[in-house]
């Protein structure tokens, strides 16, 4: 595998939100992780170092260094409202309820900005602070991670 095709799954990951892919070949054995802090994103690396290990030998000794691609971490708005737990988020308390908040509402810090679903259990999420909902950066209906931005707060 090329380092391009390797920075193109890196891009393609951060645009479509992914945080895990993994493709297992003859050849190698790639996974890359992006998004979390905690030491669980370290196996990225020694899974690019392995296909560069396997492809210095099938190459001639003028084979090109492959320097390992750390993945890419999502750009964070600085004032944000994130999820406190992994689940699937919901922009109002049922399909038929409006929703608890839209892009420019002024929210106070116990506004009920969304429910957070875990486990057949609903989690209301509060803004935390005071201001203005600028943006709305996850899907109705969509799973979310532990401390994943969910809206952008002015």
């Amino acid at each position: 595998m090329k380092i391009s095709e390797i920075e193109t799954i890196v891009k393609l990951m951060s645009k479509n939100n992914l945080t895990e892919f993994k493709i297992e070949a003859s050849e190698y054995n790639l996974c890359i992780r992006r998004g979390s802090d905690s030491p669980v994103a370290a196996p990225a690396m020694p899974a690019i170092m392995t296909e560069q290990q396997i492809a210095a030998p099938a190459a001639q000794a003028s084979s090109p260094q492959i320097a390992p691609v750390a993945p890419a971490e999502p750009s964070v708005p600085v004032n944000h409202i994130e999820s406190p737990i992994v689940g699937t988020f919901y922009r109002a308390a049922s399909p038929e309820a409006p929703e608890f908040v839209k892009i420019g509402d002024r929210v106070t810090a116990d506004t009920v900005v969304c429910i957070v679903e875990a486990m057949k259990v609903m989690n209301e999420v509060q803004a935390e602070k005071d201001g203005v909902i600028k943006e709305i950066l996850v899907k109705n209906a969509s799973p979310v991670e532990y401390g994943q931005p969910l809206f952008v707060i002015e």
